[in-house]
């Protein structure tokens, strides 16, 4: 008897903790088309980028603040013969009692990083790389924020480089004006055994704005404008490049009324990404077009539908540079539905 006591007991009780917790469902949908019409650009290539994904996950809450996900991504490319071609397993955990929030694990990029500009994350990034795989730390008191996180994007292999992000981002409101900074340093090795010696990359990308929101109070919708200085450092320790430092402007506005927006941004300065020739897209993941001296994208875009569950947004898209005018077209439609499981 005692031994069945033993053994019952603890069982009992963690039966007893497990009813009293929370179980927590969500089913995400993301779709998206992108044509990007790049023809005869020396710094972007034209592509289409076009997919649907589909993202479960089920969740335990407990006293209100601990939270543990388990889901997974999976991603089907159209006009592709595979069910699944991307497949991104999620499983996180989240603590968050204001002002502080933590998560660590495989979780959604939207969860954390969303506010960085397409200067250090292009937009096919939440196509193909949904998940950062690593932790994010924030403290936020009203709109006034400052979080660090950490990306391990690449674990090294014979194949796969060593890569990893490290990242700081905040904002600090003083009425209608902010002061706003994002930054990264980007860790890219070598493979394991590479048959052709790599350098090691060390690249860090900086943005410290100021700006003013007008937002409601001079405007019926959303009126922002910033102004920022961009600051780079690369270098190839293996080549013994040193310290190439680059340094520009960008400028950034957005006017938004109702379902109708225009969001445009301005960069001038050294071109960026130095190495891009070399390793691309690998090594650099921010927008290519910042390789030029010289940019502007004007976004025009309509909220078709938009609510707590469903988003469908259209984006027309200009871009001028090296003397041409670009376009581009989107259409990414967000479907989120979550709840809890009764007992």
């Amino acid at each position: 008897m005692k031994k069945f006591s033993l053994i019952f007991y603890p069982f009992l009780l963690f039966s007893s903790a497990v009813l009293a917790q929370q179980v927590t469902w969500s089913a995400g949908l993301f779709s998206f088309f992108d044509n990007v019409e790049f023809g005869k650009s020396a710094v972007k290539s034209p592509q289409t980028m076009a997919g649907v994904m589909i993202i479960p996950e089920a969740g335990l809450t407990w006293d209100t603040i601990h939270r543990v996900n388990i889901g997974v991504n999976m991603m089907h490319e159209f006009g592709s013969l595979n069910a699944i071609d991307k497949f991104y397993a999620t499983a996180y955990y989240t603590y968050n009692s204001k002002p502080f929030r933590f998560i660590m694990g495989a979780f959604p990029r939207n969860m954390a990083i969303e506010k960085y500009p397409r200067l250090f994350f292009q937009d096919s990034i939440s196509y193909y790389r949904p998940n950062i795989n690593g932790m994010f730390l924030e403290y936020q008191a009203d709109q006034n924020y400052i979080n660090v996180w950490l990306d391990w994007t690449g674990r090294q292999s014979h194949t796969v480089h060593e890569a990893f992000f490290l990242g700081l981002s905040g904002r600090y409101n003083l009425g209608i004006f902010n002061i706003r900074h994002f930054g990264y340093y980007f860790h890219y090795a070598s493979k394991t055994d590479p048959v052709f010696d790599e350098a090691l990359h060390d690249n860090a990308l900086f943005l410290t704005s100021a700006g003013i929101d007008l937002s409601g109070r001079f405007f019926p919708g959303r009126l922002e404008a910033s102004a920022g200085w961009v600051s780079g450092l690369e270098r190839a320790r293996a080549d013994n490049t040193g310290w190439i430092g680059m340094n520009g402007l960008l400028l950034e506005m957005r006017a938004e009324y109702k379902f109708a927006g225009l969001y445009n941004t301005f960069f001038t300065g050294d071109g960026l990404m130095q190495f891009y020739n070399d390793h691309g897209n690998d090594l650099y993941w921010g927008d290519p077009v910042y390789r030029a001296r010289t940019s502007d994208r004007a976004d025009i875009y309509l909220d078709l539908l938009k609510n707590n569950k469903v988003s469908l947004e259209i984006t027309y898209s200009l871009h001028f540079l090296e003397g041409r005018v670009y376009n581009e077209q989107m259409l990414k439609l967000r479907v989120n539905l979550e709840g809890w499981i009764k007992r």
